[in-house]
């Protein structure tokens, strides 16, 4: 029997060295860390609001939780083998994550941070929840584009390895997405 990431394997990743393919991997998620990082807290909102712009922060915590359950649901497909299914759930689950990080930007662009207003207990839980969550978004893009590599080049001892840690990592930014969304609705004014 041949190996089952034999079909769906890509070429050219195939011939791509490790190295060069780390290479890219973390020039584009660095590009793209400093890229959110000066739109969120350097470049300030823009004075266009809209009802579309208002509504894209519950639209990313819709992304944030399907791209959860699509998480848990490509681990289980893994889990009995279902090679298949667990490349389609994974890729969609990449396609929300994408989608919502879309979004996000828009959003920001328009709308700059937002403050949290919430006292007591719940700041300083608020605050660990989003400092994890930006620490951990900074590495799920390079952890979710090397699992996806080492996927797609065929090199399947390594995805599994490394997709242990990128697994939970991407639920953990997923799911602490939606919480940040929730905590910010229900304290702040």
């Amino acid at each position: 029997m041949s190996d089952p990431g034999d079909q769906f394997t890509i070429e050219f990743l195939k011939e791509l060295s490790l190295p060069k393919a780390l290479g890219v991997i973390l020039l584009i998620s660095g590009a793209a860390f400093i890229f959110l990082i000066w739109l969120i807290y350097f470049k300030g909102g823009s004075d266009y609001s809209s009802a579309l712009i208002t509504s894209l922060p519950a639209l990313n915590a819709l992304l944030n939780t399907t791209s959860a359950v699509l998480i848990v649901l490509g681990y289980k497909a893994i889990r009995e083998r279902k090679f298949r299914k667990h490349m389609k759930l994974m890729l969609t689950a990449f396609f929300t994550s994408s989608l919502f990080l879309i979004s996000y930007v828009i959003y920001h662009n328009f709308h700059g941070s937002t403050p949290f207003e919430g006292e007591g207990l719940i700041r300083p839980i608020y605050f660990f929840i989003l400092i994890t969550h930006i620490v951990l978004s900074a590495l799920v893009v390079p952890f979710i584009l090397t699992s996806f590599y080492f996927a797609f080049s065929g090199k399947l001892t390594y995805h599994r390895k490394f997709s242990r840690i990128t697994l939970p990592v991407w639920l953990y930014v997923s799911v602490t997405g939606v919480l940040i969304f929730l905590i910010l609705n229900t304290f702040n004014p």
